[in-house]
């Protein structure tokens, strides 16, 4: 094989979450040179913004093998295989010493603004594929600069760009306007500042999936130490309610995933918020100190406090604008893998292990990982990301038959994508999988996800 200069070239990866620097650990166990680059300021960054969430899935789980093996020499002891981790301890445990390991390697507070071939837009057709790939760097102090690299892995995942309150997948008319008021994240209700926030007041939790059943959950936990306070929910759901929207309840394959069901239903049966169905929103309006919500259909609801938008993550595909991807019209994913993932199709227990094949693109040597290829579908596995970038660096460094062979095997009876109650004892933790809400129970799977509320994240790394 002939090696051009273009070879001798990094390989970049975006994003240092637990995907990104998986990729990172793949190379350098290949003799292949990573340059990660975070928009944050510390490696898991993402991660850490949901540190008081605990992953349903173990230590076991989480952990890369090449990773570990790159960390061994260190000392770094990895962590009892059978307990559940929070986004704190996943991060500062595992993520934070391996960026560690990997050094210079890994530029922080450097964001990526744009991808291209050099000399070529998306438009020129001549020696394209000959060229590097040249890539834009705004970095924290302001200034910029640019890389050149032999492959892109963007790992960069969907954590900073949550969906919108609007049932048309636009911002409803006012949310902009009412940004003071809303979060598209799950509270932690430990935080003296945010219980403060949302104690003694109406709050209106839009989305279907795990996040929003967490809400509820912390909600009424809270309207209960307050020992019945006017802390209350009003849980807006854009379909109506069947015997499938708790999930599987004391049937679940997975008891911890049917008690968050059951702490959501709960919710709602002790008066501890009020379910609204059918309910699209169209707009946001203010009345004095408070927000009233209006559906598409004019049905105005009463007055809220607070609002708590959990209705999915989508990826930002902006700054990779002037490359040729190959995108599903509707999730936005690589169009191999879009109907592998496709939640009007499949629940999450239908999702096999994938590779390079259905990562690829037709622009050559740029591949989506991690809970960015998986665009607008709602759950990702840890456990799905490795072997992404197991096989995408096996690619990358010529072995094809590595590469385009699947290593990694999902047992039929494990976890979908999610992330637990807050601060739960290991034997109840509850699940989190968006994908999961089926008439009936579907086979599952092994990982941790950050679905339609948690993450995970910038990183990709769920």
């Amino acid at each position: 094989m002939n090696v051009t200069a273009t070879d001798q070239l990094p390989v970049v990866i975006v994003g240092a979450g637990p995907a990104g620097l998986a990729a990172a650990a793949h190379l350098v166990d290949r003799g292949l040179e990573p340059l990660v680059l975070e928009a944050g300021t510390r490696a898991g960054a993402a991660v850490r913004e949901w540190s008081h969430v605990r992953l349903f899935s173990t230590w076991g789980e989480v952990v890369d093998p090449v990773a570990e093996k790159l960390l061994a020499p260190t000392g770094w002891v990895k962590p009892d295989t059978g307990t559940y981790p929070t986004g704190a301890d996943w991060a500062g445990d595992y993520l934070q010493p391996l960026a560690d390991v990997l050094g210079d390697r890994v530029r922080l507070d450097a964001r990526v603004t744009g991808v291209s071939r050099t000399g070529r837009d998306r438009v020129v057709d001549a020696e394209r594929e000959e060229q590097p790939f040249t890539v834009h760097i705004r970095y924290g102090d302001g200034h910029e600069g640019r890389v050149l690299a032999r492959a892109v892995i963007d790992a960069s995942g969907t954590w900073s760009t949550p969906s919108p309150a609007g049932g048309d997948g636009l911002p409803a008319l006012g949310e902009r306007a009412a940004a003071d008021r809303i979060s598209y994240r799950v509270p932690d209700l430990k935080d003296p500042a945010v219980r403060a926030r949302y104690a003694g007041r109406r709050t209106a939790v839009i989305g279907s999936g795990a996040s929003a059943f967490t809400a509820l959950a912390s909600l009424a936990a809270l309207a209960k130490a307050e020992d019945g306070t006017s802390t209350h929910a009003t849980w807006i759901l854009r379909r109506g309610i069947s015997g499938a929207t708790f999930g599987g309840g004391d049937a679940d394959q997975l008891p911890a995933r049917g008690a968050l069901g059951l702490a959501a239903k709960a919710a709602v049966e002790d008066g501890y918020a009020e379910a609204v169905t059918g309910f699209r929103t169209d707009a946001i309006e203010r009345a004095d100190q408070q927000l009233v919500l209006v559906a598409e259909d004019g049905r105005r609801l009463d007055p809220v406090d607070e609002v708590i938008v959990l209705t999915g993550f989508r990826p930002d595909l902006t700054f990779l604008d002037e490359l040729r991807l190959g995108l599903d019209e509707r999730l936005q994913a690589p169009v191999e893998l879009a109907p592998l993932i496709d939640p009007n199709l499949h629940s999450c227990g239908t999702v096999y292990p994938h590779g390079v094949k259905e990562l690829s693109h037709p622009e050559e040597g740029v591949y989506l990982v991690g809970m960015k290829s998986y665009g607008r579908a709602p759950s990702f596995l840890a456990l799905t990301g490795y072997e992404q970038v197991r096989s995408v660096v096996a690619a990358i460094a010529g072995d094809r038959e590595s590469a385009e062979r699947v290593e990694l095997v999902l047992p039929e009876t494990g976890v979908c994508g999610g992330a637990g109650l807050f601060d739960q004892p290991a034997d109840t933790e509850a699940d989190g999988g968006e994908c999961c809400a089926t008439p009936t129970p579907a086979p599952l799977q092994i990982g941790v996800g950050i679905g339609a509320g948690v993450p995970v994240a910038a990183s990709g790394g769920c």
